[in-house]
């Protein structure tokens, strides 16, 4: 199963806190200023969002719709609204702590430390995702290694490699974005002895929120690449005014 940090969750999910501005003209274009961006294109101070959840895996197709709710870095809780089978079954974070809720047995689960490499809902997803931190520009040295046209696009290429006592979990990362706008085009995952683990492709960039933001995200195992996660956004709202108990057991179960 794979191990992705948060930031997955955050672009996946929209849930984690952050500035989020976007990317003005003639702003600072340093590797350290894009990383940033791309961290936090999906992020404010508190954010709903709607989304279909697409998994491929050997076994089955699964198409989820989800609604997800966020506020900082501590907060979010996630609910499937459909199918009909699956509707009610939920999320919760707080701090370091996660819970399930599975409606058909009306049952609250929190998951322990034995269960943080299972995986969330049946997606490339791991329970212990969804309580790790990670910044890109801070936990990683980065440099510019490639700009110019690929593919018929103007684009800049940054490469990452942990930097020294950084709790992360790759060896390396290649980040790639749009030259106009940096919008990221694709982020490459290899594992701590160089060899490729995951690729996550963006596109479908649309303006949502008041912030052009790709609206399609795949991520495909590079050990299973008939296998996906995909996320596909329907609506995104930031800085919404959410009260802390929102984030409850309670309100989960509901």
């Amino acid at each position: 199963m794979m191990k992705t940090i948060v930031w997955f969750l955050a672009f996946a999910l929209a849930l984690v806190a952050g500035s989020g501005a976007p990317f003005a003209a003639g702003a600072d274009k340093s590797p350290t200023a894009i990383l940033d961006h791309v961290d936090d294109i999906y992020r404010g101070s508190s954010s709903h969002a709607k989304m279909t959840l697409h998994v491929v895996t050997a076994h089955a197709t699964r198409d989820m719709e989800i609604e997800a709710w966020s506020k900082g870095k501590d907060r979010f809780l996630i609910r499937i609204i459909g199918p009909e089978k699956e509707r009610g079954t939920g999320t919760l974070k707080l701090g370091n702590n996660v819970w399930n809720y599975f409606p058909k047995i009306d049952r609250l689960t929190k998951i322990s430390a034995s269960m943080m490499g299972g995986s969330w809902m049946g997606s490339h997803v791991t329970n212990g995702d969804l309580v790790k931190q990670s910044r890109m520009s801070a936990d990683y040295d980065h440099k510019k290694t490639f700009e110019g046209a690929r593919d018929g696009t103007n684009v800049i290429e940054l490469s990452l490699t942990p930097k020294p006592n950084a709790a992360v979990v790759w060896g390396k990362i290649v980040v790639t974005v749009r030259a106009e706008d940096m919008m990221p085009r694709t982020i490459v995952y290899y594992d701590e002895d160089g060899k490729l683990s995951q690729t996550t492709t963006f596109a479908d960039y649309k303006t949502m929120g008041g912030r052009l933001v790709p609206s399609v995200m795949r991520v495909v195992p590079a050990s299973k690449p008939k296998e996906l996660t995909e996320i596909r956004y329907h609506s995104l709202e930031f800085n919404l005014p959410l009260n802390d108990d929102f984030f409850s057991q309670r309100n989960l179960q509901k």
